[in-house]
């Protein structure tokens, strides 16, 4: 392991000392020392859609590199890695080093940014350990698997004052922070209800067992999850055209995911609970009046280990302790209703709707009102909100305490879920209240050689 790593170190130092400028260039970040040097760990379509051999226009890396430069990618798919690395090359006119096992760049002390995009239960490992190898951190969504996960992100994020920037970018969104301060401003009046409509997940025909391509690494893939057989089944479907329990895909599987209540949910949820004003506490009770699985389900646990298994129908309603209410649906039009005594807005990625908003044109928010919603800044892109942050050691708009909170009630409505009843919950102590076999979902174990490295 030592000689392996630092044969790795010393390339990454090579290619960060040959660096050349970038072809993007952004202000405040132009010159060598503005620009921090970034490590992707993780190159699927979240990080750049043609790392997959998808020409698509999705992902982040082109974004990101207008304000930091790529000097290292690490992937456990040798295919993607390499494509990824083709890509930065094609980017800056240098090639990053490359690493099939991540730690490599976190022992690296010229990685100043790492910018995560694998899938989700391998996030929280991988995010605590940069943190403590003095890393900033650029996190894609969800950042956990688990509550736990997220209890142990932040309490390391206050220890070493890392600043980390999680990929809910729907927060650096105008139409996002418009529909806040209007809430803030009191223009709904008293809040009573969200509602979050985050449209349903796939189920699968069933998936053969087949044997791992030799360029990915399928024991790595999984790392912190149990050991699973490789499952795939090409036909058409999405952008791998397959369905199986790896890239993509993953998203379907408890085991490695939410569904769509910590796909689509990291999001709207996350606006919700900003919205209602709960970014520092949680719900105290959970209720999935309808959830239906694609699988039969024991003791919370899905039987079949052939299909899909996350919710692909569900209405789970959050109650706060002051009656407030945040409903999860598979059903309506994909986005957040907000709803109080004197109105109702509706937003999402396309519009921003309601009397309220109509009624701008004849009372415009006060002078300051959406940089007071986006943390006392200007809005903007929120790549350059991770990297200004970053810049100026202060918290960037999508903190890891807020997502904390709003992906917890997410992961509530996937235990509730998963066992089919109402769960009490205790905002405070974060726990769940006298329901043993529940409260065993708040965390997981972690595979022996994948545990956190704490030390």
């Amino acid at each position: 392991m030592p000689n392996r790593r630092g044969f790795v170190k010393t390339a990454i130092g090579a290619v960060a000392g040959l660096w050349l400028q970038r072809q993007f260039r952004a202000a405040g970040f132009v010159s060598a020392n503005d620009r921090p040097r970034v490590a992707a760990i993780g190159t699927g379509s979240r990080w750049c859609q043609k790392a997959t051999g998808v020409q698509g226009p999705h992902g982040a890396a082109p974004g990101f590199g207008q304000f930091g430069d790529y000097i290292a990618v690490s992937d456990v798919d040798s295919q993607r890695m390499e494509r990824a690395a083709g890509l930065v090359k094609e980017w800056s006119g240098v090639e990053p080093a490359q690493a099939g096992d991540y730690r490599a760049v976190l022992d690296d002390p010229k990685v100043d940014i790492v910018h995560i995009s694998t899938p989700d239960h391998w996030h929280a490992k991988i995010a605590i350990e940069a943190m403590l190898a003095g890393k900033d951190v650029y996190c894609e969504k969800p950042m956990t698997l688990t509550i736990a996960e997220g209890q142990l992100i932040s309490e390391t994020c206050r220890r070493t004052g890392r600043i980390v920037q999680i990929g809910t970018q729907q927060r650096s969104d105008e139409r996002f922070v418009k529909a806040i301060a209007l809430i803030q401003a009191g223009r709904l009046g008293k809040l009573q209800r969200a509602t979050c409509s985050i449209d349903g997940a796939p189920s699968s025909p069933e998936i053969p067992v087949a044997e791992a391509p030799k360029h990915l690494d399928w024991n790595r893939w999984l790392g912190p999850v149990p050991l699973a057989d490789f499952r795939y089944l090409a036909g058409d479907n999405g952008e791998t055209k397959s369905w199986s329990r790896c890239h993509y895909e993953f998203r379907w599987w408890y085991e490695y995911s939410g569904g769509k209540l910590t796909d689509w949910g990291a999001h709207h949820v996350d606006i919700a609970t900003w919205g209602l004003g709960k970014t520092d506490t949680g719900p105290i009770s959970i209720n999935p009046v309808k959830v239906v699985h694609p699988v039969a389900f024991k003791d919370g646990y899905p039987t079949d280990p052939s299909r899909y298994n996350t919710a692909t129908e569900f209405l789970i309603e959050a109650r706060f302790a002051d009656d407030i209410e945040l409903v999860i649906r598979h059903d309506g039009g994909n986005g957040i209703l907000f709803e109080g005594t004197e109105g109702r807005i509706f937003v999402n990625r396309g519009k921003l709707s309601g009397k309220p908003v109509e009624d701008l044109e004849r009372n415009p928010l006060p002078s300051g009102a959406l940089e007071q919603a986006y943390k006392g800044r200007p809005v903007t892109d929120h790549f350059r909100n991770f990297f200004e942050s970053v810049r100026d050691r202060v918290e960037p708009i999508s903190d890891v305490f807020s997502h904390h909170r709003a992906l917890s009630t997410c992961h509530l409505a996937g235990i509730a879920a998963r066992l089919n009843r109402k769960i009490e919950w205790d905002p405070a102590r974060e726990t769940i209240i006298g329901d043993a076999q529940a409260q065993s979902f708040i965390a997981r174990d972690y595979r022996k050689g994948f545990e956190i490295e704490l030390a």
